[in-house]
């Protein structure tokens, strides 16, 4: 079977639905998403911790998150007659960084001048403040701690996937279930796709949104991208007493996070070492419990100093190996080759904005309402790092 498509997306998870959306809401009639699997069983969306932050060390992350934010928080709005079944949930404890040397606080205090000068709302706590404000840590070691007071949190995020999916059927976007296994040009154009079940779409324009699998699709195009999977495992463990009803997302100096879910904690620590991992590997690293995130969570307070394992998961992350920034925007040397990819984890806070941006560019050939253009693919190419300092 052959379809023809005004925009073809490849990559049905939260980024991709994103687009489809903006770009159907800003009058594109033809748009076409291909997901490889719609249960989106090992989907980075679906695997994701579900957090957002303004607490970021660039501008553009910064203002990425605060739309993000508010976008996330109206997002109910956005449905006729809605009663609240759209509501995402998102609840602002906001993210607790914590430094236990000089050199970590002085990055806190860079980092917030950036966030404060964006209008980002986010406090400086001395030890004695953070004691004050969350007394169940552990502050003999602490130095300075930056708290988001608004717009950082955690929030439904199958429900974000779920609800700009209506949003964009409602709008006339055609969502394909397969998975793409070429990419047919001819001269400095993209001409179609074609799936493993043997349908062919062609496009005026194709979106690379793949996820962890950006960099497969690319090669089908003839570009090489910096991105590899690499496997992050997710834990919800139970602690003798539940967390404080005001617990944040606490980021450790030693690498590992943890934040309220429900009666229990959900955490994860940085893997070290960090290799890429198989497409399909999904099997959790148990041993990172014992090994790694329960004795660094023991540093912060006797609140983790008794900690049972209740389930686990793994996630990928789309690690851009430059920058662990986002890649965004047209590829230069092909006239409708787009891509929003190597989010780096993250990926499900930055949907809204970027999802807006990349249907701008698409269709007006420029940003009209965030300038995205640091995020753009020339670095990529120029091997010029636009880093991010945290990565979490």
């Amino acid at each position: 079977m052959s379809r023809n498509h005004d925009v073809v997306i490849i990559g049905g998870g939260v980024i991709g639905a994103s687009i489809a959306w903006w770009l159907a809401r800003m009058g594109a009639t033809d748009v076409a998403v291909i997901e490889r699997d719609f249960s989106y069983r090992d989907a980075s969306t679906a695997l994701s911790a579900a957090s957002i932050r303004v607490q970021f060390s660039n501008p553009v992350n910064v203002a990425i998150s605060k739309f993000g934010a508010a976008f996330i928080r109206e997002f109910a709005s956005l449905f006729p007659q809605d009663a609240g079944a759209h509501d995402l949930g998102l609840r602002e404890n906001g993210y607790l960084f914590i430094a236990n040397n000089a050199r970590q606080a002085e990055i806190i205090r860079q980092n917030n001048s950036i966030q404060t000068e964006m209008g980002a709302q986010v406090e400086l706590l001395e030890p004695a403040d953070l004691q004050r404000r969350f007394p169940f840590l552990d502050i003999e070691n602490v130095v300075l701690a930056s708290h988001g007071l608004r717009d950082e949190g955690w929030f439904d995020n199958m429900g974000l996937l779920n609800g700009l999916k209506e949003l964009g059927k409602s709008l006339g976007v055609n969502y394909l279930e397969g998975e793409a296994v070429s990419l047919a040009k001819h001269d400095e154009r993209l001409t179609e796709v074609v799936l493993a079940n043997g349908d062919r779409l062609g496009g005026g324009c194709f979106v690379n949104a793949a996820g962890p699998r950006a960099r497969l699709v690319a090669r089908m195009a003839g570009v090489d991208l910096p991105i590899e999977a690499r496997k992050r495992t997710t834990f919800v463990f139970q602690t003798p007493d539940a967390p404080p009803p005001d617990a944040p997302l606490i980021v450790a100096p030693t690498g590992v996070y943890v934040r309220p879910e429900g009666a229990y904690w959900m955490g994860a620590a940085h893997p070290d070492p960090d290799p890429a991992v198989d497409h399909d590997d999904f099997m959790p690293r148990y041993d990172e419990f014992d090994h790694v995130l329960w004795p660094r969570l023991a540093e912060l307070g006797p609140v983790f100093h008794a900690m049972r394992m209740k389930r686990a998961w793994a996630g990928h992350y789309a690690y851009n190996l430059l920058d662990q920034n986002a890649i965004v925007g047209k590829y230069p040397d092909l006239e409708n080759f787009y891509l929003a990819s190597g989010f780096s984890g993250h990926g499900l806070q930055q949907a809204p904005a970027i999802g807006r941006g990349m249907a701008e560019l698409i269709l007006n050939g420029g940003y009209t309402s965030l300038d995205l253009t640091e995020l753009g693919v020339e670095r990529i190419i120029e091997k010029r790092p636009f880093p991010e300092r945290n990565v979490v």
